[in-house]
């Protein structure tokens, strides 16, 4: 073999983009209007993404991602897990129903069943405790029973809320399990590991800087220009590497030094927050994928990285209790267009959009001008623009977000637009006691964008029986006229 030839091929091993084999993304869909599952997955084919992780078995997606080869991880929500803890019988519906139906040559490529989403988490109070375990077990004796144990392995996504450092020693060497719930997690552990299934954690860098105003904001990225930590002989530039050895070294204090883990959520927000913005997220998703591609691992797990990417494209009926933030993780706007370009380690920054999207029609609803003009409609306007952002999604007006600079006018057309949007466009939701009308004329600027929203198979039913009305009046009005003049 000449030395031309060991040079390219070598060459090719260090631009090899085999890595990005091991970015997924989250796909959920709490939205009032829903792009068509088979236009996504088209769009996660021609981005190459090769996982996907869903958090909920929807029929119609699962018949989209048939036959793509796309590796899923397939989630039960949390709703269900007494149930599936205490009737062996109804887990073994849902995996027939839900993994079965699929397994065939062609069909989905299943790996992971998600059973519940961060069960342990703090704010829940312990209310899916006792369950988890059990439900566990029993998805995982189903998928045994199905015969597609040693193919499909059953685990439980975790919140990093689950591990932590005592303050008297912030380093990762001396994380450890919650003391409430280590003995409860490590019995999950132990299951996990003797089906060879990996441990999923959900890490969000971005939520340091949101829960601590001091926290260095250079720390959350992977630039190395934050103030390094130091734990030993491992030095950390980023507070992921430092949360994931947590966990680490957590396993480790548990007697499972080895085990996989899988980043089962991590991104970042655009909206709604005064440090989620485009450019940040795309400084956060770019350096985690740039720092998942050189298989270095982190300083106490040297190796691959897998993570999911969080997430896929936003979802404006989240709760915001969390924060308005929830509703921007997307990387993808909620009608699928890609908010910032992303080199996925195919050399390719520019993503590629959904296709096939249909919007309804290019109108606004609006604070009426002589209503804005108006002294005596202070009380009326404010409660309108209450009850419209109660009823739709206003997270772009809060503190520090992309139309926080709007007059109190402009966040009246704002929220009364947002209602209008997604109650698909009806008259009667463009009225608010007669302050708003329906213009042409988009009202967003450079900053803020007020969105048309995406027609869905209702909407555009119902749209097409208007244009379909509207028509026969037409046709009706004519026929009538030909017969006064003839």
């Amino acid at each position: 073999m000449s030395d031309l030839l060991l040079l390219l091929l070598f060459t090719a091993a260090l631009t090899s983009p085999a890595s990005a084999a091991s970015i997924g993304v989250n796909w959920g869909t709490m939205a009032k209007h829903s792009l068509a599952p088979h236009n996504v997955v088209n769009m996660l084919k021609e981005n190459g993404f090769k996982r996907v992780k869903l958090f909920e078995a929807d029929r119609k997606i699962l018949e989209a991602l048939s036959g793509t080869g796309i590796e899923v991880m397939l989630a039960v929500p949390n709703s269900m897990l007494r149930q599936m803890s205490l009737d062996a019988g109804a887990a073994a519906e849902w995996v027939e129903a839900n993994v079965t139906a699929y397994a065939y040559p062609g069909g989905v490529d299943i790996r992971y069943v998600a059973v519940g989403n961060e069960p342990f988490l703090k704010t829940y109070n312990g209310t899916y405790l006792q369950h988890t375990l059990p439900a566990l077990r029993n998805i995982q004796e189903a998928l045994n029973r199905e015969g597609l144990g040693l193919a499909v392995k059953a685990t439980v996504p975790f919140n990093a809320d689950i591990y932590n450092s005592p303050e008297s020693n912030p380093v990762p060497s001396a994380g450890d399990f919650r003391p409430e719930i280590r003995d409860l997690t490590v019995q999950i552990i132990q299951f996990l590991h003797s089906y060879d299934a990996p441990f999923v954690v959900n890490i969000y860098p971005f939520l340091s800087l949101y829960q601590n105003p001091y926290f260095p904001v250079d720390f959350a990225f992977f630039d190395g220009g934050a103030h390094p930590l130091r734990d030993g002989n491992c030095v950390y530039t980023n507070v992921f590497d430092a949360n994931f050895d947590t966990l680490v070294w957590s396993l480790a204090k548990a007697g499972f030094p080895d085990m996989k883990i899988i980043v089962g959520e991590v991104g970042w927000p655009t909206d709604g927050h005064e440090h989620a913005n485009v450019e940040n997220a795309r400084r956060f998703n770019q350096g985690l994928i740039r720092h998942a591609a050189t298989a270095q691992g982190t300083p106490a797990r040297k190796g691959e990285l897998e993570i999911y990417l969080f997430s896929l494209i936003d979802e404006n009926a989240k709760s915001i209790e969390p924060g308005s933030f929830e509703r921007h993780w997307g990387i993808f706007e909620f009608d699928g267009k890609p908010k910032y370009e992303l080199d996925l380690v195919n050399g390719n920054t520019a993503l590629s959009a959904v296709e096939g999207v249909e919007y309804m029609v290019r109108r606004w609803c609006v604070l009426k001008p002589t209503a804005a003009a108006a002294e005596h409609v202070e009380g009326d306007l404010a409660a309108s623009i209450n009850f419209a952002c109660s009823q739709s999604d206003c997270t772009a007006l809060g503190y520090g977000s992309s139309c926080n600079h709007l007059s109190l006018q402009g966040n009246a057309s704002y929220a009364f637009n947002m209602y209008y949007q997604m109650n698909s466009q009806n008259e009667w939701d463009c009225d608010f006691s007669g302050l708003a009308t329906i213009t042409d004329e988009d009202p967003s600027d450079d900053k803020c964008v007020f969105p048309v929203m995406i027609a869905d198979n209702q909407s555009l039913l119902l749209l097409r029986r208007k244009v379909v009305g509207i028509l026969l009046a037409v046709a009706e009005g004519c026929i009538v006229f030909l017969l006064l003049v003839s």
